[in-house]
Parts: structure tokens; sequence; C-alpha cells
């Protein structure tokens, strides 16, 4: 993501005070200033990048809501269930070499309600023979006090 002057910062803020939050997790650039609700946001999806680089699939898991009601959608497939999205990552990553170095960019977060919020942006793995990519969709609520991921809609550019 490139850096935006402040003084549009500030004009888009002014214009539209719901706009979302755009970051990129690997810099940490922010055009605005994240509400606690986005920062809380932010670092559910900072800690899945950082469990996915040490190679620790059921740590990335633990941004999702762990239901049999959660949906996840890849591939023109969709799978309900935490159990069975923990078990279809297992299956599809099942060494260090296929899960490669994950990064998000061009994240946007906005706040849909007190308790729910939409975060859209890019994916990128970088393994030794490719460099796979697309685009998600996550639908977070805050449940229990904590963000959690209840639906997951990951794209792929290749």
């Amino acid at each position: 993501m490139q850096y935006r002057p402040a003084l549009l910062a500030c004009a888009i803020a002014f214009l539209a005070p719901a706009c979302a939050v755009n970051v990129n997790v690997n810099d940490t650039q922010w055009v605005g200033s994240p509400s606690d609700d986005e920062a809380e946001i932010l670092a559910v999806i900072t800690t899945q990048q950082e469990a996915w680089n040490s190679g620790d699939i059921d740590a990335f898991m633990q941004g999702y809501w762990q239901s049999p009601d959660l949906r996840f959608a890849s591939g023109g497939r969709v799978t309900y269930g935490w159990q069975q999205t923990r078990d279809g990552y297992h299956e599809r990553y099942s060494n260090r070499a296929l899960m490669g170095d994950l990064t998000f960019d061009d994240l946007q977060v906005e706040l849909l309600a007190e308790t729910a919020a939409i975060v859209h942006g890019r994916w990128a793995l970088a393994r030794d023979n490719d460099r796979p990519s697309g685009l998600f969709t996550l639908i977070f609520k805050q449940i229990d006090g904590d963000w959690k991921i209840v639906s997951d809609t990951t794209t792929s550019a290749d």
C-alpha cells in the first residue's frame, strides 16, 4: 500500500466518517485512525498471519468462530463448521512447504454495527515453486467479547 498524505486522510475522514480503515499488515501504514474494535480485528488477522508463517494451522484457526455454523467458501465449495474448515486446511496444507509464507495486503475494515464488521483484503503465499494469491472477504462478529471470523469467502487469482 502506498502512503497517502495526512491531508487526504483527514479529508476522507471528514467527508465519509463511516468509511473503512485501510491497513497493510506488513508495514502497518494507516489511513485514518483505527477504533479499538478495528485494531482488535486487525490484531486477529495479524495473529493469523504470524501463526501461518510459523507453520501452526491450529493457532491460525483460533481467529475463527469455533462453531458448526462457521462458513468457509473457497474454490467453488462451501464448508460449514470450524472442525471441517480446520481439517480442510490440514489436508490442503499438509506440510510447511505447501503453506509457504502468507501475506495480507490492502485490508479494509468496516464496522457494520457494534458487534459486526466486514474485512476485505488480498492474500498471497510465497512458496518455492509458485506464488498463489487472491482476495478475501471476512465477516467478523464480536462473540463473548472477542472478535471472531464467522464467514470467510476466499478467491484465487490463479
